[in-house]
């Protein structure tokens, strides 16, 4: 699934007149990147979800140079329309969850339409065995952090600017905070459909990141860290223009 329903206000104003997925970077949109990058990992089943200029990108996958390459490749998309209501990443994914796990309940790989990574998706997908989910985490330097314990299970979210602690027994609890290793998450994981079924008591819009904090110490929520990870969040214009220059 690619998550692509965002308003990428932090890209405008080129997102002023068009959705953040169909931003181009030399010559071909995010959406085409993240797509290109999964096919070469072997994924032909693409769930994709829209709010913003909904139509444009059910246009562009329909028809166009996309559309002709999506069919070359022998790709299957199907689109989760939030056009009514934008339902942030967790809403969203389970809103999705009837496509995404339509054919079969193997786990689903995510990814959002603005990261660019050399990640081993394969090895990630694979790697989430029997837990609820896997996070792809890096050491990279970021103002929020997920906690993980020795054996990489999530034990909360650490905001190192404010100096917030979720959840908030962590905070009362400065010993075993220490013993937490805090990881940045990179907008990549792997989810079961067990945990979009733990969804199901949540309000209709609702972050994926909260939900991991919230149900982390119920759920097994796990992370992987990969050697010589490189990734780039084209979520803001200067890093978009960098790109463009480089």
């Amino acid at each position: 699934m690619i998550f692509a329903a965002g308003l990428g206000t932090r890209l405008a104003p080129l997102t002023n007149c068009r959705p953040k997925a169909l931003v181009e970077l030399k010559g071909r949109t995010l959406l085409w990147h993240v797509a290109e990058r999964l096919e070469a990992e072997g994924v032909h089943d693409l769930t994709i979800n829209v709010h913003h200029f909904a139509n444009q990108i059910k246009d562009y996958v329909s028809s166009g140079p996309f559309a002709e390459w999506v069919q070359n490749r022998g790709i299957a998309i199907k689109i989760s329309d939030e056009s009514e209501q934008l339902l942030d990443t967790g809403g969203g994914l389970r809103k999705a969850a009837p496509l995404i796990f339509a054919q079969d309940d193997n786990p689903v790989l995510i990814h959002n339409v603005d990261i660019m990574s050399n990640a081993h998706l394969d090895e990630l997908y694979h790697s989430i065995g029997e837990a609820d989910a896997m996070l792809l985490v890096s050491q990279r330097e970021t103002s929020r952090y997920l906690l993980f314990d020795n054996h990489m299970r999530l034990r909360g979210w650490q905001n190192i600017k404010t100096g917030e602690v979720r959840p908030s027994a962590l905070q009362s609890q400065p010993s075993n905070l220490k013993t937490l290793t805090p990881l940045a998450f990179s907008g990549i994981h792997v989810v079961s459909k067990h945990l979009t079924e733990a969804m199901n008591e949540w309000p209709d819009r609702f972050g994926i990141i909260d939900f991991y904090i919230e149900n982390c110490n119920r759920l097994n929520i796990r992370g992987l860290v990969q050697p010589d990870l490189m990734l780039t969040d084209i979520g803001k214009i200067d890093v978009l223009r960098a790109l463009e220059e480089g």
